[in-house]
């Protein structure tokens, strides 16, 4: 992939994913805005693309405000010329229980993961109809979003938001040839080492170099940020130039195509529906199959009986 006259912005990029998505993007040759909220991690990673003979910037700031937003968008087209494309991976955790998640809990994560990527988003598509010819809005969404996960009410309607958006985004940017696509990312990062099933494979990894198993990059798709950073690199390249309103997931050694939400069931009755005629046919009509909820819990091929 050759992204040498492309520049981008990419959010929350000072750790974790957002440090591999910005340091792939920049060794494919792209110019990078690396945003995070810590001031000295977001310039870490822009000295570590400039040793390597890169061209990056830092750009602090905790996303969500709209003057942050319009700053990225700006600070690309002041040292760089113009933006093309944009990764919003910015984001933050406050996990309770429902009953226990208070107001500031919930506020706190939609306004970096939901607002923040609305208004970074806003900026950057304004930015790229202007110069007229094109760009790729790259999101960053979440198996939470796509399923849910006990104990992240905020980060659940978050990510599930984000990748709503992409479908909407998709058709209203269609005309100006923009792009607008969600990474789905399962990897080894901060959020993730608090899931117990992942824990010890990360601390192996981080302490010791040990790579993961191999049933849990396949089948759980889990692995480290670096393998994920391959997908932001291919959705901002011109060979991803037709892929728009997508939700994408990566992670280990699996690639998939997310599918979007429709009917899997109808039932039709003359006359409309009441309660009683609802509860006489549920369990052998549309009820007969419900959907599955949740982020299934990772197993082990001992645990599950399945063999190495």
């Amino acid at each position: 992939m050759d992204l040498q006259d492309k520049v981008v912005v990419v959010t929350g990029a000072g750790n974790g994913l957002g440090r591999a998505y910005a340091l792939a993007l920049a060794g494919a040759g792209a110019a990078v805005v690396v945003n995070d909220a810590d001031d000295a991690a977001a310039k870490r990673v822009a000295e570590q693309i400039a040793a390597a003979g890169g061209r990056a910037v830092a750009e602090p700031g905790a996303v969500g405000p709209t003057e942050v937003a319009e700053a990225l968008a700006a600070r690309a087209v002041e040292e760089f010329g113009r933006l093309d494309v944009l990764v919003t991976n910015a984001g933050i955790l406050r996990d309770r229980v429902l009953w226990k998640m208070s107001d500031d809990d919930f506020d706190a994560v939609v306004n970096v993961h939901l607002r923040g990527t609305f208004t970074c988003v806003r900026a950057a598509v304004a930015r790229m109809r202007e110069q007229g010819d094109g760009g790729r809005i790259i999101v960053v969404g979440s198996p939470a979003g796509q399923r849910g996960n006990f104990g992240q009410t905020n980060y659940s309607a978050a990510k599930a938001a984000i990748v709503g958006m992409v479908r909407t985004w998709a058709m209203e940017c269609a005309r100006a040839n923009i792009t607008v696509n969600a990474v789905v990312p399962v990897a080894a990062t901060a959020m993730t080492k608090t899931i117990p099933a992942f824990a010890p494979h990360i601390q192996a990894w981080e302490e010791r170099g040990e790579p993961f198993p191999a049933w849990l990059r396949a089948a759980e798709g889990f692995g480290t940020p670096e393998d994920v950073a391959a997908l932001p690199v291919f959705l901002a390249s011109d060979a991803a130039a037709g892929v728009t309103g997508q939700a994408i997931g990566i992670g280990g050694d699996r690639l998939s195509l997310w599918s979007h939400p429709q009917e899997v069931a109808v039932a039709y009755r003359d006359g409309g529906w009441d309660a009683d005629a609802i509860a006489a046919t549920w369990a052998t009509g549309v009820g007969r199959e419900p959907q599955t909820y949740g982020i299934p819990a990772p197993q082990a091929p001992e645990a599950n009986g399945t063999p190495r």
